[in-house]
């Protein structure tokens, strides 16, 4: 794996101790867990990241890095897939967890083409759209999430007995 790769630009735990913007969380921040390469905190750090990069919320890296605190996953990985949904894939992202979430509802999807800047006009469309949009992105979120989370367990998994195998070829 790419694990020394990652691990050259992790933070050391001596300079997460010693960093006082983060005095606040205290031990919690400490644990090895967190910053751990190994196929349980990465494959988890996956589900957490892609969960909440389908979710339409603010302060996305806020929510990933508590829920990877919550869980104990790999932090770092959490908190960067987040930008799975940037502002170039947002809308796409978003439109289809909208349309998911109204074909399970069973509703038609809103066509109101007249864009207004404005808080009334967002206020009436999120009114209007936020049930099957939050509905579609946690569904959306769960399934992809849990799908990069099988496959990065299956591809470490490979990955090892791969390499587990070449070295029992070379010792021959």
């Amino acid at each position: 794996m790419a694990k020394k790769l990652f691990q050259r630009y992790l933070p050391t735990p001596e300079k997460i101790r010693n960093n006082p913007n983060l005095k606040m969380l205290g031990r919690r921040l400490l644990d090895p867990n967190l910053w751990h390469l190994n196929r349980r905190s990465v494959a988890q750090a996956f589900f957490v990241g892609i969960f909440v990069a389908f979710i339409p919320m603010p302060f996305q890296m806020a929510a990933a890095a508590f829920l990877a605190l919550l869980v104990r996953c790999n932090l770092p990985i959490a908190v960067s897939l987040v930008w799975i949904t940037n502002p170039v894939t947002m809308p796409v992202i978003w439109f289809a967890t909208y349309k998911i979430g109204c074909f399970i509802l069973q509703i038609p999807v809103t066509q109101n083409h007249q864009f207004e800047a404005s808080l009334g006009w967002l206020m009436n469309e999120l009114g209007r759209i936020w049930l099957p949009l939050y509905l579609g992105s946690i569904l959306t979120g769960l399934l992809v999430g849990s799908l990069s989370y099988i496959s990065i367990r299956l591809f470490w998994r490979w990955h090892i007995v791969r390499v587990w195998k070449q070295r029992q070829q070379q010792k021959r």
